[in-house]
Parts: C-alpha cells; structure tokens; sequence
C-alpha cells in the first residue's frame, strides 16, 4: 500500500509537471512560421527559442508573461491564462519598418567623354585626361586633318601663313589612331578592362611611351603599335592599383 501511494503521488507530480509548459508557434501576419524567435517568462528570466517551424515550449504559470524578442520583429507580450496550457499558443509578430535613405541620381552618362567627366571626382585618371583637354585647346584649331594610315590634308587659309608645323599629331590623334587599328579584345579581354577605360588608359600607358617621331610625322609603323601592346601589358597592374 506504501509503495503504491509512491506510485500515485509520481503519476500526479508528472501531471502538474506537465501542465507547467506553454506550447506555442510564432509566425508573421502572413502565417509564416519563425525560426530563432526567442520567448522569454518576464516572471521567471527562462528563455527559449523557436525551432524552424516556429514552435516553442516554455515553463510557466497562469498569469505568466510571455515576451518575443527579435531584431527584425516587434515585440509581443502575452499573459499566460489557463486555457493556454490546454491547446498551443500562437503569436503573430510585425516586422519593424526599416526606411531606406532616398538616392537622389544628379547625373546620367551621356557617352560624351569631354562632357561626362566634369561630373567625376578628380581621380587620377581624370586629372590626367583634363590636362591632355587643355594642352589640345591651348594649342589652338589643328592644322592637319588626319584620315586613315597618317594622309593629310593641309587646309589653306586665306589671308594669313600658317608658318611651319612641328608635329603633325597630338595624343589625342595618336588615341584615336590606337583606339581604330587595336582590337577591342585586346583592351577588354586581354586587359579586362571596360570600353568606358580605353581612352583613359591610353593616355596613362602614354605617360611611359615614347611617342616623339610618331607625333612629329603622325605615321605610326606597325612596330610602334606592338610596342605600345608590350607596355600596355606591363602596365594594366600599376593602371588598376591607382584606380
């Protein structure tokens, strides 16, 4: 009789154990369920978090309250009454609004080159491409009209002599002549670079290319071309790390 009133007594205990624990769900409005929402009993400091169903179970007592906590999530509060320890509970929780700072966008590109890059930081690609702008307007309307393979045109003015002319070319006609008889693959495969950056490129590799005689007699051999592809080649690296 003494042990089986043991036995009665732990069969009860289980019983009252067992409806110490809340079991419940949390989803969104969208009855999504949560994973890693964590519940807490503001009565007892017990925490747990919900499985990736959303489920949860937690000790507690009519009475109790119950609190989610999530970054991304509102909080939720609710007071355990008696029914709560019969079914599941379900919590619905609201995302918390994040506002998302408007870009205002001042400036498309057009593909004009002289226009866009006013529009740029000065890097140093810019900086570079500005002064070769200003040498080519500083030394005035071109006397030499260039066409394919370096022929020229000398215009005659009337009125005044155009005196003798010391180059025949400025970077900006070499840029153009590379730019035509170099394949664009050797620019955008070989060298990754985007067509946006050939031109900036040039005028880079051109700070280590001598260019005097091709200037002077704009009449660049094929020698002079492969040349330019060595020193390209050499120097995409120092061109990317001072991007």
């Amino acid at each position: 009789m003494k042990y089986l009133l043991i036995l009665i007594f732990c069969f009860f205990g289980k019983i009252v154990s067992a409806q110490e624990y809340a079991f419940g769900k949390v989803t969104t409005e969208e009855y999504l369920d949560l994973q890693g929402i964590v519940v807490v009993n503001l009565n007892t400091d017990e925490k747990v978090q919900t499985d990736r169903d959303g489920n949860f179970m937690i000790r507690g007592k009519v009475k109790d309250e119950l609190r989610t906590s999530s970054p991304r999530y509102e909080r939720v509060s609710v007071t355990l009454s008696a029914e709560d320890f019969s079914k599941p509970l379900h919590i619905i929780v609201k995302r918390i609004p994040y506002e998302i700072e408007e870009v205002e966008i001042k400036y498309r590109v057009t593909g004009d080159l002289k226009k866009d890059v006013q529009h740029f930081g000065e890097t140093k690609k810019v900086k570079i491409l500005k002064a070769e702008i200003a040498k080519d307007i500083s030394l005035g309307p071109r006397l030499n009209i260039p066409r394919a393979h370096g022929e020229f045109v000398q215009p005659v003015g009337p009125g005044f002599s155009v005196g003798k002319v010391k180059k025949q070319w400025d970077d900006v006609d070499f840029m153009n002549f590379l730019i035509r008889e170099i394949p664009d693959d050797f620019f955008t495969e070989d060298l990754k670079l985007t067509k946006a950056e050939i031109s900036f490129f040039i005028l880079y590799v051109f700070k280590n290319f001598e260019r005097h005689d091709i200037l002077k007699y704009a009449n660049p051999k094929p020698s002079d071309i492969t040349r330019f592809m060595e020193v390209s080649s050499r120097k995409i690296g120092d061109y990317k790390n001072n991007k």
